[in-house]
């Protein structure tokens, strides 16, 4: 099992904290934008008398509330093809529980969630990678770097769109191709889609859903933790149509009982929030994306691609080892009282030495704080002994 590359610095961090400097988080998507308010009520005032277990399924009124929602994005969908899970991490998981056998294969384009590599294992799954470039923005693999690593063990593709941890947004172009592979070899289409109200392009976002011919195949998994800012209350779900692999997901459902039911209510809730409240989160990852990436490429030896979606970019630091650097900059360094804490790239990938130079760095703070992050990040790459230099 893999070490969160997210989470697995947080000692470094909480001891950067308890010597009095402030550390900058731009390692999570934890969003600081507010929970929709209908939601917070919605949790202040639940009359019940006593806190059952739901139906392993999940409520039928906030699948049926989904579905409504899926809708507006096109994605025909009804409130039988929605399983609620215990967040989107569990949809993963069950998703592969449910589709794969120990020793089946999954085929990724790197860098990746790194948590889809945690899934897999524990299901004793097989992930095999496609390894896409920071130099051309993150864009899609060829089809024949797919083929190439296609055998009698695959089962299926996995893509997340947009892009967790680059940010990337998949093409039409791009997702007929991901279509075509997936008609010509028989393959389950594992699509995470938790990012889609974030999109920052004038082109029309392509779910898993809206590719024809491949209906039955398509696995979608979502959640409710990044567009409302509820990631505490882990909500997910998973939809297909496909009717026996529900099942087989049901077996699993019925195995943890339940999922949460005071977050079940507050993520019903939520889907009633504002056009106003949609608008304004949206705006400010807008304002704070290209705040953040502008910063970051002024930096010297800094590169960042544009981000086109979700609300992280992965930029390339003139360092030779960046998890060292991530490391030292919560042990040894601070500005002004002040640190910076990113997650190091290398862990997203699977590949051997990919991504060493490269961090993810996640716009979850106000521009005030991304502002006073980025001179931290600036001098502390002056100050490391080990910067390369041009």
């Amino acid at each position: 099992m893999p070490a969160s590359p997210i989470r697995k610095l947080v000692p470094l961090a909480n001891a950067a904290k308890a010597r009095g400097t402030t550390v900058y988080h731009l390692n999570i998507g934890q969003p600081d934008l507010p929970t929709p308010p209908e939601g917070l009520e919605a949790l202040r005032h639940i009359d019940r008398k006593v806190l059952e277990y739901s139906p392993s399924e999940g409520l039928l009124s906030l699948r049926t509330r989904l579905a409504e929602y899926y809708h507006s994005y096109d994605i025909n969908v009804t409130a039988d093809d929605i399983i609620v899970t215990t967040g989107g991490s569990e949809a993963v998981l069950f998703a592969f529980m449910a589709c794969l056998d120990p020793g089946d294969e999954i085929i990724i384009p790197e860098p990746a969630y790194a948590n889809y590599m945690a899934f897999a294992i524990s299901a004793g799954a097989v992930i095999r990678t496609v390894q896409s470039s920071i130099d051309d923005g993150f864009a899609l693999p060829s089809v024949e770097e797919f083929e190439k690593l296609i055998t009698p063990r695959t089962k299926g593709l996995l893509i997340c769109n947009p892009n967790n941890p680059t940010g990337y947004l998949y093409t039409r172009d791009e997702m007929n191709r991901i279509r075509d592979l997936v008609k010509k070899h028989d393959l389950f289409l594992f699509s995470d889609e938790v990012y889609r109200e974030f999109t920052y392009t004038g082109a029309p976002y392509i779910s898993a859903f809206h590719l024809e011919g491949i209906e039955n195949q398509v696995v979608l998994i979502d959640s409710v933790s990044k567009r409302y800012s509820e990631c505490g209350i882990r909500i997910g779900a998973i939809i297909t149509r496909h009717a026996e692999l529900k099942k087989n997901v049901m077996k699993f459902c019925q195995a943890r009982l339940s999922p949460p039911l005071l977050g079940q209510i507050v993520a019903e809730a939520s889907i009633g929030a504002s056009r106003e409240y949609l608008r304004a989160t949206y705006d400010e990852y807008v304002a704070r994306r290209n705040f953040l990436v502008d910063g970051l490429n002024k930096i010297p030896g800094v590169y960042s691609p544009i981000p086109m979606g979700a609300f992280y970019t992965v930029a390339r630091l003139p360092v030779p080892d960046a998890e060292e650097f991530c490391k030292w900059c919560l042990s040894d360094f601070e500005y002004e009282g002040a640190t910076v804490f990113m997650a190091p790239a290398a862990g997203f990938y699977t590949t051997p030495g990919a991504g060493k130079d490269e961090v993810r760095v996640a716009y979850v703070l106000c521009r005030e704080d991304l502002a006073k992050a980025l001179t931290v990040l600036q001098k502390a790459l002056e100050a490391y002994p080990d910067r390369i230099r041009e």
